[in-house]
Formats: structure tokens, sequence, C-alpha cells
């Protein structure tokens, strides 16, 4: 009899090992969403899988931005065709609402709380803020030619950039106006917010590379040039303007490393932000687009909008682990848990 008690004792104990640590195994499968711009399409890429497991069809073309509400439940979709935001219900890919905007939008930002959508309109010269629990507009700020809304983990602050002033200005919710704007260095295409929120790395158009802005300094403290091994005015590019040459960078999580595309290379370039020196490349599809990092540092993904695939990198191995086929030119990407296994 002894042996059976052993068995089963090893069983139960198996079994409340599971019940322990399946919430911590749950919380890392993640799901990337990518925005497939030309399409009617976001393709979810399950990250375990390393596959598309589902297109959820947004029912309108050129899809510009994507956000992900922290527990990965509500997709927001900007849609150029129509001047939309869209509200998905990931968990059964369905659309739960479409609030009308003011005018093309781009790429867009959610606070932590899931209360405000901030919503570039490239052609309106401004800026709309979405109440998500009344689905509609509720203030519209002024700001030349913006681009990208980021969102750094406050419920209260969200950025906004301007390629027509060369800068980045900060949206305060509470006022609902501007409580700062930042020099970028050159006109800005996509940057990032250091965890600490006290640095900006942001690309700017004829560089292949990025300028460093402190954020309490308003001031551009340094402008870092990527290595290249092709010299010379980039080759066309179907999907970009000549003067983009990096249009993705991102932060690990651990905010020790900058990931930077290169569309000269059509590759990525790390800079690791200790030693302030470039290691790589890291050979992407073609033309490298947007960045983003699985929350526990483990994969990095880029999109490539001219192979119409995204590059999945192990980030500590540096190491190319997919190319995985997706729709027609993917651009903006984000990550979330599955909200089908999501940790409540």
């Amino acid at each position: 009899m002894k042996p059976k008690i052993v068995a089963n004792s090893c069983v139960l104990a198996g079994f409340a090992w599971m019940l322990i640590v399946s919430p911590s195994l749950q919380a890392q499968n993640y799901r990337l969403y990518v925005d497939n711009s030309t399409d009617e399409t976001v393709s979810v890429i399950d990250l375990n899988s390393l596959k598309v497991v589902h297109d959820i069809n947004i029912g309108a073309s050129l899809i510009h931005g994507l956000a992900l509400r922290p527990d990965g439940k509500l997709l927001f979709v900007t849609v150029e065709s129509d001047h939309t935001l869209r509200l998905v219900d990931t968990t059964t890919g369905q659309t739960k609402a479409t609030i009308k905007l003011s005018g093309r939008p781009n790429e867009c930002a959610v606070t932590p709380d899931g209360k405000y959508v901030a919503v570039p309109i490239r052609d309106g010269d401004s800026v709309d803020i979405v109440d998500v629990m009344q689905q509609k507009v509720v203030k519209v700020l002024p700001i030349k030619e913006p681009h990208n809304a980021v969102s750094t983990g406050s419920n209260r602050y969200l950025f906004v950039s301007s390629m027509g002033s060369n800068a980045v200005n900060v949206i305060d919710l509470e006022t609902m106006s501007y409580s700062a704007v930042l020099p970028a260095g050159g006109r800005p295409r996509p940057y990032v917010i250091s965890n600490d929120g006290k640095t900006m790395y942001v690309a700017v158009s004829y560089l292949h590379g990025f300028d460093i802005v402190s954020i309490p300094e308003k001031k551009v403290l340094e402008r870092v040039e990527m290595p290249a091994r092709h010299t010379g005015p980039p080759r066309p590019r179907k999907f970009e303007t000549p003067d983009t040459l990096t249009h993705g960078l991102a932060l690990t999580p651990d905010g020790k490393e900058l990931w930077v595309t290169s569309l000269l290379d059509d590759c990525i370039y790390i800079y690791d932000l200790q030693t302030k020196k470039f290691s790589g490349p890291l050979a992407t599809g073609d033309g490298p687009n947007w960045i983003v990092f699985s929350p526990d540092g483990k994969y990095g993904c880029v999109s490539n909008t001219d192979s119409d695939d995204v590059s999945i990198f192990d980030v500590k191995e540096r190491r190319a682990l997919a190319r995985v086929k997706v729709g027609k030119v993917p651009k903006r990407l984000v990550i979330g848990t599955d909200p089908k296994r999501a940790v409540s």
C-alpha cells in the first residue's frame, strides 16, 4: 500500500503545484495584434505557437493605429477610410462600438484605466480625446500635423507628436489641455518614453538613428546615429516617405536597451543605454516598421510592410524565431495577455 500512498501523494502535490503556478503560466500567454493597413483586418498571433490564430475583420480599410487596454480585452483601432475609432472585444473579435472622429486618425493611445483614448487627427491639425465609457469625443485640442500618441502608464498624461512643430506635446487629461511641449530635434516619427518618465527617445526625419530628449529640462541632450551597411539615399519604399530612415524604436521592458529599425539595412540595431554602444544587426523582413516587446521581455516583434510579415525574435538570445505571414502592409503592433485566459 505504501507505494500507492506515495504515488497518490505525488499526484496530489503535482495538482496543487499546478493550481499555484497556473495563473502565472496563463499570464505568459500573449497575443500580438497586427494592423494590416491596406486590408480590413487585424491579425492575431499567438506568441506560444508563433502562428496566426485569428484575423479580426474590422470592416473598413486603411487601418492606421492600435491600442490595447491593459487587461487585453478591448482593442482600439483607428480607421482612416471612414474617420472612426473602433472598439473591438478581443474575446469575440466583434466590434462593440464605432466612434466618429473629427478627421483622419493616426496612431492612438489609451490610458491604463481604459477611460480615455487620444487620437491624432492628421488632416485636422488636432487630437481628439475620446471618453470610452461615453463613446464620444469630449475634447479636441489643436496641434500641428500630429502623428503618434503614446501612453506611459499614467492615467493623467498622454503624449502626442507634432510633425509640423518638431515637438511632442504632453496632454493633461485633468485639465484637458497641454502641460508641456518637448523639442524633438527634428520632424518626429515614432518615439518612446523611459520607465522613469525622464527621457524620450525619438526618431526624426532624415536621421538613421534617434535623438535623446530630457523631459524635465525640455531639451535635446544628444543625437545618436546608427551604423549602416548601405550608404547613400535609401531605396524607394512603396509605403514610406523617402525622409524616413528609422520608423520604429522600442525600449526593452527592463529599460536597458533600445531596439531601432533600419530601413536602410532591413534590420534591427540594438543600443545599450549603459555602454552607449550598438550591437546587431538582426535581419528583419522587407521594410521594418514598428517594434513591440512582450511584457516579460522574452519576445521582440517587428512588422515588415513590404514583405507582409512579422519578424519575431528571442530577445535574450538575439535570434530570429519566426517570420509570420499576415495581411497586406502590416504596420502598428500591440501585445497583450490572451483575453480568454487572462488572470483577473
